[in-house]
């Protein structure tokens, strides 16, 4: 009786643990503002780029839409070292159909973007 306690409280603790690591944010930061306004100045460039992946091949009857917070930012780096500003950003988007939100897909987009400012698609994997 006592292991199958133990195990019960194991297994609650691990399952609370992981909600809560895999929860979204709930407060405003600094770096979620910035991310937010990166995400706003990208969409245009990110929704060209699924249109001409998705649209008139995968589906004819829309265009994808991409929902700001349906975004998620994988990884950033420098390509030329510190404090160049030609910049890497791998994000991966659930494009939905604008209508009801339904998510069409899921991809994975990496674009360089440099001063200028010129934002460039480097690499586009459907997942």
């Amino acid at each position: 009786m006592k292991k199958m306690l133990i195990v019960f409280i194991l297994f609650l603790v691990l399952i609370t643990s992981s909600i809560v690591s895999s929860a979204k944010p709930t407060q405003d930061s600094e770096e979620l503002r910035l991310q937010d306004m990166l995400m706003s100045m990208l969409i245009p460039y990110i929704e060209k780029d699924l249109r001409n992946y998705y649209y008139p091949n995968v589906f004819k009857d829309f265009s994808p839409i991409v929902a700001p917070w349906r975004i998620e930012v994988k990884e950033t780096r420098r390509v030329d070292g510190f404090r160049s500003f030609k910049l890497q950003i791998t994000f991966e988007i659930e494009p939905t159909d604008g209508g009801q939100w339904v998510p069409i897909g899921k991809d994975r987009m990496t674009y360089e973007i440099t001063a200028g400012p010129t934002v460039k698609l480097i690499n586009h994997t459907h997942l």
